[in-house]
């Protein structure tokens, strides 16, 4: 399943308020406890962050002796 960010921000508001219903634009999903609510969570962090594709590498070079 394509996960959006109104997904996790559903599941996200749903742990927060500790419910176990999460109702996104055109249905309801009821977890049967709240541990699974976290799980699927979860796998809706790893799905969007691996299609957003890799990360850019930033690289930070520091001098901290004298200058040349």
């Amino acid at each position: 399943m394509a996960y959006t960010k109104a997904h996790l921000d559903a599941v996200e508001r749903a742990i927060a308020r500790g419910e176990k219903t999460v109702r996104y634009t055109d249905r309801t999903v009821e977890y049967r406890t709240v541990d699974e609510l976290i799980k699927a969570r979860d796998l809706i962090r790893t799905e969007l962050t691996a299609a957003a594709g890799p990360r850019s590498r930033v690289i930070r070079i520091y001098h901290g002796g004298k200058g040349l």
